[in-house]
C-alpha cells in the first residue's frame, strides 16, 4: 500500500468515525458517550461540529479514533469462545465502564 493510499484510508476512517459518533450522540447521548468512551465536554464538541468542521477534522493525517481494548481481560472477553455468549458483551461493558472517559485536553 502506498503512503498516499494509507493517508486516504485514515481520512476515510476519520470521517466514518466522526459521522458515527455524531449519530450515536444524537440518538442516545448517554449510551453514545459510553460506547465511544467520551467525556461530556468532548461529546459536546463532537456533536456541535458543523459539516464543514467535521470534514476538515476528518482530513487530518492522524487517526482520530483509538483502540479501547488495551488489556488482556477486555480482548479475552470478546474473543474467547464461551458457553454463554450473551455474558461476553455484558462482561465487556462492565470492564469498559471502569475506564475513564476521554477528556479534551
Amino acid at each position: 500500500m502506498k503512503s498516499c493510499d494509507a493517508l486516504d484510508s485514515i481520512r476515510e476512517i476519520n470521517l466514518s468515525y466522526l459521522m458515527l459518533a455524531q449519530r450515536l450522540l444524537r440518538e442516545d447521548r448517554p449510551a453514545g458517550m459510553f460506547r465511544l468512551g467520551l467525556s461530556e465536554p468532548l461529546a459536546d464538541l463532537l456533536s456541535g461540529l458543523s459539516l464543514a468542521q467535521t470534514v476538515k477534522l476528518a482530513a487530518c493525517d492522524q487517526l482520530l479514533c483509538f483502540f479501547r481494548f488495551n488489556d488482556h481481560a477486555m480482548l479475552g472477553a470478546l474473543t474467547s469462545p464461551e458457553k454463554a455468549a450473551g455474558f461476553a458483551q455484558t462482561h465487556t461493558a462492565v470492564l469498559l465502564s471502569g475506564q475513564p472517559a476521554e477528556q479534551f485536553a
